[in-house]
């Protein structure tokens, strides 16, 4: 395995991250203790979950990533050698987030980064994960209205005026940091008008500087290329980029329609939509016939390319079994060639981003 360290923080990751939002939905305990096992075994010392995983997210299973991964830390009494990350989930007057699940925190209509929520937010996920302490503690997603899941352009709201404001966000996590509560904070789904100001506001006010950034990425999801890569960079805010599959497709399975029983589109049709368009279609197509023409399996090529890009810190895979945890991991030891990564590029720019 390899590491990283997480932007400017005192720990280091492995390239690949465990993600777990299948733990409690899709997978039992004991699959989840399988594939946590598994991991851990080959050097993966980096696991991610969130207050509201498992999904798709209900209220009888809400928490239960969180709970699996606390159980099975005590068990193991691995907690000095695991990095943990969660987050916290927040809701908008636009119904983008949280605002709907009425089970999150006691059912507030509009989750908040503010004092009350934040405080009730890690405390709650704290006792599920049987810890005193959260390495990195992510903001799920903006309050503010920002393009995400699916969305690529930024729509102004006038009326966009309920979230919390950033030094004030940055203000409550650094009492948590104080207390040993969090060790560090990250973004997720945020834009580089968001990582910029959270960075600024930090140095200005000397407050937690954001060590990591979680957006989607994948061969037909690029689009932290064209602003965030150069942020992520230059402020060293790397990216934990999620969905380096786009929700299981650029393994080909869909395209071959083997091993879909227990897969995420064969349990919600009409989910996660942005995944499955013609556009994304044709391009999967491609890249799934790029990787078998150099004998690569198709999910190991797709999350080689993920691993190789200079702004990624961790590349959080998914998994619900162990032959799909085998040939993710397998990527960390694919180093693609020039002609392959010329290739991909060709496939990209004659149809850019067909699943945001």
């Amino acid at each position: 395995m390899k590491y990283k360290k997480l932007g400017n923080s005192d720990i280091k990751v492995s390239k690949l991250c465990l993600g777990t939002m299948t733990f409690g939905e899709q997978n039992s305990k004991k699959e989840s203790f399988q594939l946590m096992n598994y991991a851990f075994e080959r050097g993966i010392n980096f696991i991610d979950t969130a207050e509201i995983y498992p999904i798709y997210p209900k209220k009888e299973t809400s928490g239960k990533s969180e709970e699996i991964i606390g159980d099975w830390i005590k068990e193991k009494k691995n907690r000095q050698k695991i990095v943990i990350a969660t987050k916290i989930a927040s809701g908008h007057p636009k119904g983008v987030g949280a605002t709907g699940l009425s089970w999150i925190r006691g059912g507030e209509k509009h989750l908040k980064f503010d004092k009350k929520n934040i405080i009730n937010a890690i405390d709650n996920s704290l006792t599920r994960l049987k810890t005193d302490y959260v390495d990195l503690y992510q903001l799920h997603w903006p309050e503010r209205n920002v393009p995400v899941f699916g969305q690529m352009d930024f729509k102004y709201d006038p009326k966009d005026k309920y979230w919390t404001p950033i030094q004030e966000v940055l203000e409550n996590f650094n009492k948590l940091v104080k207390v040993g509560k969090i060790r560090y904070l990250g973004l997720s789904n945020e834009t580089p008008w968001g990582i910029m100001n959270f960075i600024k506001i930090a140095k200005e006010k000397k407050l937690p500087i954001v060590v990591s950034v979680q957006n989607g990425y994948s061969l037909v999801n690029r689009l932290f290329d064209i602003a965030n890569s150069e942020v992520s960079i230059r402020e060293n805010c790397g990216l934990l980029a999620y969905s380096p599959l786009a929700g299981g497709r650029l393994s080909g399975k869909y395209i071959y329609k083997k091993n879909l029983k227990n897969a995420r589109y064969s349990l919600w049709p009409k989910r996660f939509s942005r995944h499955h368009t013609k556009r994304g279609e044709k391009a999967i197509k491609k890249y799934v016939l790029l990787a078998k023409k150099h004998k690569i399996l198709p999910s190991t090529f797709a999350n080689a390319f993920v691993n190789s890009r200079p702004f990624v810190t961790s590349n959080i895979i998914g998994a619900t079994n162990l032959s799909q945890l085998r040939e993710n991991i397998e990527s960390i030891n694919i180093k693609l060639s020039k002609e392959i990564l010329e290739k991909i590029e060709d496939i990209h720019l004659s149809d850019p981003n067909p699943c945001v």
